[in-house]
């Protein structure tokens, strides 16, 4: 920021809005109401996501070809409105859109921020004088554009972000199925021995996991492609023309290739925010799932001599500080904070989707910061997980081996020949004792050893049914 001569203090100009004049940083594209909220809300530093500002740009070069398809907007106008908003949509002066997320929970503050910016921008690129309010916020209202931008920017995210790095996360997982397909290891339940499982059975459910939230995000993604543009301040379209909000949904589509269309009922998107609250439960099961995936993965790993040291997940970095050789598992332990951080927001949102009080919810910054943070970090760490674990580990096959030569719930397959209180007797000697569930069940059945090990076989114990002999 240029500095005035003495060095201390920044150059400044005047700006006026309808409360007054003030100053505002001579450099800055904003003018009063854009710093009026800077000075009011001095909270957490946190500025409104970078997605999240490159929609609400998304939604106002929308806007301002609706509004010349309907006559009401000069073409040199809508040109230069959408010239501006294309140099913010393409990454440039975000650095002006500073404003804290914890504001007014209409957003107002926000959406003045981008007419200002936009209108400077307009004229700096254009040489042409465009109104912040009567020309970039034409037909519109805060209430309905800050609503539309958080669905235009979670759609687009779930669309070219987080579906892809799902997508990318199963297949991943399925050709780590094929190649550990004659992987046999023991079981777990409540963190117990159990019966024999093949590694790619173990695997299969994480993909399957994964499909399943693909499916569910799918599902919600019909409701998130759906805008309450056009219903301005309370829902009813006032200075709106009837057809501008779905004149909007047909130029977002256009220029996204998303395909959005207006909502049947303008006033549940103004005053609710029920299916953001949807898309964050979708992404709450998400994280259930990530957070299984990964802790399965470090027990798996743990050890690599006191734990189970089924696999050896890729050593990425050194563990410790103080411990030299230590490596840890360091992308689940990274996924699982993701996991719990994507449950947090879950619950913020939950509490902001409550506070529609009439035609107007009143926590949605708060609302578009958290789903959008969930979608981005989501999707992060499921590429992250597929690359920098999933895809490399390696089996430790003499450690599955051993546990499965000694393990007593083997002899859970001769239920059917010798009764469960025989079996237990079987398994309680074989723990006692330390001999391989095999060597008992010999001295205490009648059974031979060929039958005995066909069926105690772990592999035919991975397919269910009654063992066959």
């Amino acid at each position: 920021m240029p500095m005035s001569e003495n060095n201390k203090k920044p150059q400044t100009r005047i700006e006026k809005d309808s409360m007054g004049s003030l100053e505002v940083p001579i450099d800055a594209l904003y003018g009063a109401q854009t710093q009026r909220a800077i000075n009011n809300f001095p909270i957490s530093g946190i500025p409104m996501p970078k997605t999240f500002i490159k929609a609400l740009c998304y939604v106002k070069f929308a806007c301002s070809s609706s509004n010349h398809e309907l006559g009401l907007l000069s073409e040199d106008k809508a040109d230069a409105i959408q010239t501006a908003a294309k140099e913010v949509i393409q990454g440039h002066y975000l650095e002006q859109f500073p404003i804290d997320v914890f504001q007014t929970g209409s957003g107002t503050s926000t959406n003045m921020n981008a007419n200002e910016v936009l209108a400077s921008l307009a004229k700096k690129l254009t040489g042409l004088e465009v109104h912040p309010n009567d020309d970039i916020n034409m037909s519109q209202s805060s209430n309905d554009v800050i609503p539309t931008a958080i669905h235009v920017a979670a759609a687009i995210a779930l669309e070219e972000t987080l579906l892809p790095a799902l997508q990318h996360l199963a297949v991943t997982i399925e050709d780590r199925e094929k190649a550990l397909s004659h992987v046999i290891k023991t079981g777990r339940t409540h963190l117990m021995d159990a019966m024999p499982v093949k590694m790619s059975q173990e695997l299969s459910s994480w993909r399957v996991q994964v499909t399943d939230n693909i499916s569910r995000l799918k599902e919600t993604q019909k409701r998130i492609q759906k805008l309450p543009q056009g219903g301005t301040a309370v829902g009813t379209g006032i200075n709106a023309d009837p057809e501008f909000g779905r004149l909007v949904s047909a130029n977002l589509a256009t220029i996204t290739a998303v395909e959005f269309e207006p909502m049947e009922n303008l006033f549940v998107g103004l005053s609710s925010q029920d299916t953001a609250l949807e898309l964050s439960g979708q992404l709450n099961v998400l994280a259930a799932s990530l957070m299984k995936i990964s802790n399965d993965l470090r027990w798996m790993n743990s050890g690599p001599l006191a734990g189970l040291g089924e696999i050896q997940l890729p050593a990425l970095q050194p563990g410790s500080s103080i411990m030299p050789g230590k490596v840890n598992p360091v992308i689940p332990e990274a996924v699982a904070m993701v996991a719990a951080q994507i449950m947090g927001n879950h619950t913020a949102i939950t509490v902001g989707a409550q506070s529609g009080t009439f035609q107007l919810n009143v926590m949605l910054p708060m609302i578009a910061l958290n789903l959008l943070q969930s979608i981005e970090i989501a999707a992060n760490a499921s590429v992250q997980l597929a690359d920098l674990a999933i895809k490399g580990f390696t089996v430790n096959q003499t450690n599955l081996q051993k546990a499965l030569d000694v393990n007593p719930i083997l002899v859970t397959a001769l239920n059917t020949v010798v009764g469960y209180e025989k079996g237990a007797a079987i398994a309680k000697e074989a723990y006692r004792s330390g001999k391989p569930v095999l060597d008992v069940a010999l001295e205490m059945t009648d059974l031979d050893e060929a039958t005995l090990k066909q069926y105690l076989n772990p592999a035919l114990l991975t397919e269910g049914g009654n063992p066959k002999i």
